[in-house]
């Protein structure tokens, strides 16, 4: 059974950079388009970034140009680079394979941007 677990969060301050990381176990990321998402208190689950099997990235115009998603099949691993973060950026971040599967969800990994 394929669980992903995210980890990298913490408190930054406005323009800093975090790097947070889906690792995988009980099976392989490498078929699957996966994406990162974020949830904000009182907000509904958004899509932040996704990446497909060849390498192809896609973004929401909220982060674009400031969020870069990567993986590594090796470490069975996707990251997602966070550079010039906003105070609107805090929230609660998982991954999951794009589109989501329920059973996939993790605890996500809490991501602050404040002064």
């Amino acid at each position: 059974q394929l669980q992903l677990v995210e980890s990298g969060g913490g408190v930054v301050q406005p323009g800093g950079s975090l790097r947070l990381s889906c690792a995988a176990s009980g099976g392989t990321l490498d078929y699957y388009v996966i994406g990162w998402f974020r949830q904000a208190p009182g907000k509904q689950r958004e899509l932040v970034a996704t990446i497909n099997t060849a390498g192809s990235t896609n973004y929401p115009d909220s982060v674009k140009g400031r969020f870069t998603i990567s993986r590594d099949n090796a470490k069975n691993t996707v990251y997602l680079q966070m550079n010039s973060l906003k105070p609107d950026d805090t929230a609660v971040y998982f991954c999951n394979k794009a589109p989501p599967l329920t059973k996939y969800w993790g605890q996500g990994t809490q991501v602050t941007v404040s002064s």
